[in-house]
């Protein structure tokens, strides 16, 4: 008897009470690979499975009559769950190659093989089962119809297993990864843009993860009005919404539950994230687009969540922290202009300046914000200075005047124990900021880039402010002659490069000057 009359002993004890007679809905279906060289092994592999389903999906055939097809489509479709191989085709052992590519080389160990072979002699099971990477070996004599359900079965719970065994491990390296990435996070800005992405990415584990439309926003509690942090996908065009009305109905629907019950809600193919800090800062994430979240989705949500909620509380505590320590930097640097009779306001000009142009200059953000902090203290060693000596009203006599440029050195003084790194630059700006680009400046009369970018970036927004404003010994200067003093300057006081970008960017300057004023 030949191989595919074998096969057909299938429809003959085809019992209907064995299968489910339901089509295939909306989660998918199976795929599986039928690999054989005799046409009517596929035919009637497919008809005796036609109404077969499991957990609600139903079978995609796919067909390969030689070992190199096969080869072809399990690559083309690495989400099959069955191949039904078969071992002699073009060669003899056209079947277990093709296990060998799929197992070492295409690196597949989810598929479930079945070897289906009419000629048990050409490979022995015991040796083929020990020494090639398969998961049943049957003689198609076997294969009733019955024995092909009970394999059908057996194989895809097994497949289906896998499968979830590999979605949790790749979510738990997600939520590992993620909970790595969020507690870097220094804003609250930066942390819901950053859980939005990291939610997504945890929840997309499936290969068609890219079809997917997922939505989302992230709004902070103000007063009982709902302020955008971050938005994705749909929500996009809401980043700008401010109040209460901006956002759709469902939406806010769903935010308003989260924050009355202050807890997080998973549910209807939706995420709502809720956060709350010690001090009763509310942030909610609000995610969708998913066709169903799983149990397992769920799971992960939450535990990711557990570490969000601690990154929240991090950057809530990192944010105070960080803003009484801006404060008394501030407070320390306006202290050393209010001994001089200048505006306080000056520190915080500068400040802005030089943030400003240390951004247009390239620099990082973290040493851009740095910069930022640590030129309001630029001036900070004239606390030292005697008041007779500061306030005098006329020209400085040459002795007072070395005094004066003492204030480089005392501010390192002051400040030189601290080994904070803001700390660290700020005693830059304050020692090097009267340096002049061709040399000619104090303490130590360094030239072009041996003086520190933030130094000449602060010793030009420095100049650029003072001469703006009344002193004890002068009145302030026009605009249009402090801008002519530094074109003038150019590549003798102030590097050339600075000055370039700030002619470039003299609005923006202006403006800030104006906004501070006073």
């Amino acid at each position: 008897m030949d191989e595919a009359n074998e096969v057909v002993f299938f429809a003959d004890e085809l019992d209907g009470a064995l299968f489910s007679r339901q089509r295939t809905g909306e989660d998918g279906v199976w795929k599986v690979l039928v690999v054989d060289d005799e046409e009517e092994v596929h035919a009637v592999t497919k008809l005796v499975l036609a109404d077969f389903s499991y957990e609600n999906k139903g079978l995609h055939f796919l067909h390969a009559y030689s070992g190199r097809e096969a080869k072809e489509l399990i690559a083309q479709h690495p989400d099959t769950a069955i191949v039904f191989l078969d071992v002699v085709m073009e060669k003899n052992n056209a079947g277990l190659e093709v296990v060998r590519h799929i197992r070492d080389e295409l690196k597949n160990s989810f598929v479930r093989i079945i070897l289906r072979t009419g000629q048990p002699g050409q490979a022995p099971a015991e040796k083929v089962i020990i020494e090639y990477d398969i998961n049943d070996y049957k003689e198609k004599t076997e294969l009733t119809a019955q024995k092909l359900f009970t394999t059908m079965v057996a194989s895809l719970r097994s497949y289906r297993d896998i499968l979830t065994i590999e979605a949790n491990r790749k979510g738990l390296e997600k939520i590992i990864d993620a909970a790595t990435y969020i507690c870097r996070l220094r804003s609250i800005q930066q942390l819901a843009s950053g859980v939005l992405i990291q939610l997504v990415s945890i929840l997309h584990l499936g290969e068609n993860a890219l079809c997917c439309q997922t939505s989302g926003i992230a709004v902070s509690n103000v007063q009982g009005s709902f302020k955008m942090l971050a938005a994705t996908g749909a929500y996009e065009p809401y980043i700008d919404a401010v109040g209460k009305g901006d956002l759709p109905a469902e939406v806010l629907g769903y935010i308003q539950r989260a924050t009355t019950l202050r807890q997080s809600i998973c549910q209807d193919n939706r995420y709502v994230g809720y956060f709350r800090g010690e001090r009763g800062e509310e942030t909610v994430i609000y995610l969708e687009g998913w066709r169903d979240l799983s149990e397992l989705d769920c799971r992960m949500i939450e535990v990711f969540c557990g570490n969000v909620q601690v990154a929240y509380e991090n950057v809530l505590l990192n944010q105070e922290i960080e803003g009484t320590q801006k404060e008394i930097i501030y407070t320390l640097g306006e202290l050393a202009e209010m001994r001089s009779v200048e505006t306080g306001n000056h520190v915080r000009r500068v400040a802005e300046y030089s943030r400003l142009l240390a951004e247009k200059h390239g620099l990082s953000p973290r040493e851009v914000e740095e910069i930022r902090l640590a030129s309001s203290m630029h001036d900070v060693g004239k606390i030292a200075i005697p008041d007779a000596i500061l306030n005098k009203t006329g020209p400085l006599s040459a002795a007072e005047f070395e005094i004066m440029k003492t204030h480089t050195i005392r501010a390192q003084e002051m400040l030189g124990l601290s080994d904070r790194e803001l700390i660290k630059s700020a005693i830059i700006i304050a020692v090097q900021h009267h340096e002049k680009f061709d040399g000619t400046g104090y303490p130590k009369g360094l030239k072009g880039e041996d003086i520190h970018i933030s130094a000449r970036i602060t010793a030009l927004a420095d100049v650029f402010d003072a001469l703006g404003s009344d002193r004890s010994y002068r009145q302030a200067w026009e605009m249009a002659a402090i801008l002519d003093l530094i074109r003038k300057e150019r590549g003798a006081h102030f590097d050339p490069v600075l000055v370039d970008l700030f002619f470039e960017n003299i609005d923006t300057i202006l403006a800030i000057r104006t906004s501070l004023d006073g």
